[in-house]
């Protein structure tokens, strides 16, 4: 019982995740409602960006130059982006919109830095604006816009002929749309994202019951699969370290997000560990949960995000 009790105690230590120096975005609902975090995903140190517990806050992003935060919240009645500093500092509404605006991504474009995002309205759409609010430019349709870390193109989640959704590529001003994934998923949250080289994208997919992880170049080659859970587990979204060494991605072990009711419930009595922070390496080994980070995440699609590694 010693030897076997060793053993465990070994295995385990061996699939914890090394991810000292790195730093996280997360949504957290340790206040009642969903709040931004910075977060220490080794020693699980925490600090509150959004710090208004009286509304929404989540799907956070870094500033290309890590100093900014840009997210999604509803304080002012209608769901928008909104902007401050990474301590929380120098708060500015984004845009207005009835739109929900969700899913904001932060990069350098060929014409300067631009933050990409969904909309929600009558239609699903995306757009593009820069960080000061000024010229907002529509994308066409489609969901979960990413702009890749070389700032020329965005991956997102589109609409093929045959129906569901796969995975896009759109160049970073909306031109030349093309399908990376040959087949179709009924279920959505795909959430594509791009490694840190922009020649891969990680997205999640249906596989049985389960929404696994999965990996494809952008000219659609070498498409392998990267989680293997199984059962009624949904991996997603993912979001690449900056260093190309791990892939953080939210778990659960249901779509409560497929049944109303059900979704209405989960939300109210907010289970702590309902939808953990988990990380994997790009071949697919040591998966593992983050521990600090597995109690009180939101239990929305909001990304682990990376703090951007400057030069």
């Amino acid at each position: 019982m010693k030897l076997l009790f060793g053993l465990l105690l070994t295995a385990t230590t061996a699939m914890a995740a090394d991810l000292r120096g790195h730093t996280l975005l997360v949504t957290s609902v340790r206040t009642g409602d969903t709040e931004v975090f910075i977060a220490n995903p080794t020693t699980g140190d925490l600090f509150n960006v959004s710090r208004s517990p009286k509304s929404e806050d989540r799907y956070p992003c870094w500033s290309p130059d890590a100093r900014q935060i840009c997210f999604m919240s509803d304080r002012e009645g209608t769901t928008n982006l909104w902007i401050c500093a990474a301590d929380g500092s120098h708060l500015r509404r984004l845009n207005r919109t009835p739109a929900v605006c969700y899913m904001p991504s932060w990069g350098v474009t060929p014409d300067g830095e631009r933050i990409v995002f969904g909309m929600h309205g009558e239609k699903p759409e995306m757009a593009s604006i820069r960080p000061d609010g000024s010229d907002l430019r529509m994308l066409g349709e489609g969901h979960d816009p990413t702009l890749s870390p070389d700032g020329r193109s965005i991956c997102y989640t589109g609409h093929p002929p045959e129906g569901g959704v796969t995975v896009y590529v759109m160049a970073w001003d909306g031109t030349g749309k093309r399908r990376v994934v040959p087949t179709s998923s009924k279920v959505g949250a795909t959430f594509p994202n791009w490694s840190p080289d922009s020649r891969q994208i990680v997205y999640s997919f249906p596989v049985g019951d389960a929404l696994e992880l999965f990996l494809v170049a952008t000219d659609g080659s070498g498409l392998r699969r990267l989680t293997q859970f199984g059962g009624n587990s949904v991996c997603t979204p993912a979001a690449w370290s900056p260093d190309g060494t791990w892939i953080s991605f939210r778990r659960t072990d249901e779509r409560y997000w497929s049944n109303p009711e059900r979704m209405r419930v989960v939300y109210a009595e907010k289970p702590a560990d309902k939808r953990p922070v988990w990380v994997i390496r790009p071949d697919g080994s040591d998966a593992t949960v983050v521990e600090p980070l597995r109690y009180q995440m939101a239990i929305d699609g909001s990304r682990a995000s990376w703090k951007p590694q400057l030069p």
